[in-house]
Formats: C-alpha cells, sequence, structure tokens
C-alpha cells in the first residue's frame, strides 16, 4: 500500500476533528480593517508547529486550534453536509464584464476580503474597463479565503494566487468572533466516509461546530458568537492574543 503520510492532507474523523498529515504550516491570522474598506492579514500567535495534528471541529476545546477530546463529551455531530460536486458545477452567480468574469458558488465565510475601497467583487468585476479598476476586481475575488468566488481574465482564463499548502487560523476581532480554518495550497480534504472533495487553491472549514454545509464554513461562527477562548496574558491590550475582547 502506498504511504501518503508525507504528504500534506486532513482527514476528517466522524463527529471528529481535523486530521493534519505532511507537516502543514499552521499559522494564526487577524483579519484588520485596513482604511476605510479593505482588509488585510495580521499575524497572531506563534503556534507549534508538528509533522501530524489534530484540530478542533466541534468549537468546544479548551486548547484551541487544537482538538483535546471535548468533541466526545459534547456528544458533537459533525455530519457532513456539503456537496461534493466541483465549484464549476456548484457556480450559482455569474458576473460577466468587459475584461472579466466572476463565478460564485455561494460558500461564504464573511471574511469581507471581496470588498474594496471601488465597491466589492461583483461590481467591480461588471464595470472593470481600466487597469486600476481589473486589478482591484481581481483582489477582491482572489483573496476570498472560502473559494466562493473564481475570477476568469478575457481569454477565459481563471486566476489565483500562488499558494504553498498552509493552514491559517483566523481571528475576526472587529466581529468578535473566532473565524474558521483558512486552507491554502491544494491540499486534500478526506470526507470521515473516505471520498476526496474537490482539492482547491482556497478553502475555509468550519471550527466553531454549527456550520449547515459541513465541513465548510458558512458564517455560522458570526451568528453564534463563536470566539475559541485562545488566549495570551502577554497581550493585554488586543484582549487576547486573538484579538478578541472577552469583556
Amino acid at each position: 500500500m502506498r504511504d501518503n503520510r508525507n504528504r500534506p492532507q486532513i482527514r476528517i474523523l466522524k463527529d471528529g476533528p481535523y486530521v493534519v498529515t505532511g507537516k502543514v504550516p499552521l499559522y494564526e491570522k487577524i483579519i484588520t480593517p485596513h482604511g476605510k474598506s479593505n482588509y488585510v492579514y495580521r499575524d497572531g500567535r506563534e503556534l507549534p508547529q508538528a509533522e501530524f495534528y489534530t484540530l478542533c471541529r466541534c468549537g468546544k476545546s479548551k486548547n484551541p486550534p487544537f482538538c483535546d477530546g471535548r468533541h466526545v463529551e459534547a456528544g458533537f455531530d459533525g455530519t457532513e453536509t456539503a456537496s461534493k460536486a466541483n465549484y464549476m458545477d456548484r457556480i450559482v452567480y455569474r458576473v460577466p464584464g468587459p475584461n472579466l468574469e466572476l463565478l460564485d458558488d455561494g460558500r461564504c465565510a464573511f471574511a469581507r476580503f471581496c470588498h474594496r475601497k471601488g465597491g466589492d467583487a461583483w461590481e467591480l468585476a461588471s464595470i472593470a474597463k481600466d487597469e486600476d479598476t481589473v486589478d482591484e476586481a481581481i483582489t477582491a475575488a482572489i483573496e476570498c479565503p472560502a473559494g466562493r468566488l473564481v475570477i476568469k481574465d478575457k481569454d477565459g482564463e481563471i486566476i489565483e494566487p500562488e499558494y504553498e499548502p498552509a493552514i491559517e487560523v483566523l481571528q475576526d476581532p472587529q466581529m468578535k468572533t473566532s473565524g474558521p480554518l483558512f486552507v491554502k495550497g491544494g491540499i486534500p480534504i478526506i470526507s470521515s466516509d473516505g471520498d476526496t472533495y474537490e482539492t482547491r487553491n482556497r478553502v475555509t472549514l468550519c471550527r466553531c461546530g454549527h456550520s449547515k454545509i459541513m465541513p465548510f464554513c458558512d458564517a455560522q461562527h458570526i451568528n453564534k458568537d463563536f470566539v475559541d477562548g485562545a488566549d495570551d496574558t502577554n497581550d493585554k491590550d488586543k484582549g487576547g492574543s486573538n484579538g478578541i475582547s472577552k469583556t
């Protein structure tokens, strides 16, 4: 049998955590407003790195983002309900424009990177004629961590950022919540029944335990006011290392 343990992958355990193998780098990133409309990532805590680790999926861990077994006592139901169809078969909205076409599958993590100073990704794609507006439209689409938005150039070629495999634990102080896991760089995600979801450059995985499209994020962390409890007493001015005030 072929040994895939050294290859980056995420395996989902039934009603349990995400098992990450292949020495996938793990970071914490804080969604931070930049100017009036744009957003950037700020570095959060330094997280331990390992060849193998498990990440909480139920939202109950006292050692976030890692699993500590609390899904068992919580009776966590992690049933995967997301469609396993490929992105191109799930598209619900297309926005044609003079130089670009924006595709949208509706899977929103509400990270808000689709909003730019000149408008949102949909508006920008529909009007983008000059170089600056084209660049803004592309940025608004490719910075969507959930992969909801995909943009094509006038030749029909998909434009994507070049990401190395990594997982980023998102925190969102502006919304007073802890966000999903941003999975970058085409890491295979294997469902609890052994099937593999479409491998993509950008997806977000739920870690609050409430998504309606498990295992992917649908912004329920905001509706449920999910805060993972990560804290660092040396970072009190930010309300804890995740930047979210506990008061």
